[in-house]
């Protein structure tokens, strides 16, 4: 039972640790000469500007960016409340809520088709 709790810890730590990779990195699409992520838009690796209203498809982008930070926080907030239950519920109890959080974290990660 331990070992199961210790890779559901593990998990939590590594699927935190990668949505906050996801979203902070500038390399979503990296081409020749330019790259792109949800915050930037660079050409030539020194012209870099800001995504902002006058980029077509910025409604887009902008609930892609709020998704992303809105998966980030369920995700955290899943791991925080696997530790709370980790000790406050008896033994054999189900950790639903939890499942339930990251769930949701994981829906608000894969909403585009």
């Amino acid at each position: 039972m331990l070992v199961l709790l210790a890779f559901i810890i593990l998990f939590h730590i590594t699927s935190a640790a990668l949505l906050f990779i996801a979203t902070i990195d500038n390399a979503w699409w990296v081409g020749d000469e330019f790259f792109v992520d949800l915050w930037r838009i660079c050409v030539n690796n020194t012209n870099c500007t800001e995504v902002n209203e006058s980029l077509n498809g910025y409604p887009t982008l902008q609930a892609v960016q709020a998704t992303m930070i809105l998966s980030t926080i369920l995700c955290c907030m899943a791991f925080l409340i696997f530790l709370l239950q980790l000790f406050r519920l008896k033994q054999g109890e189900r950790f639903v809520l939890t499942s339930i959080i990251q769930l949701m974290s994981c829906k608000c990660d894969n909403w585009l088709p």
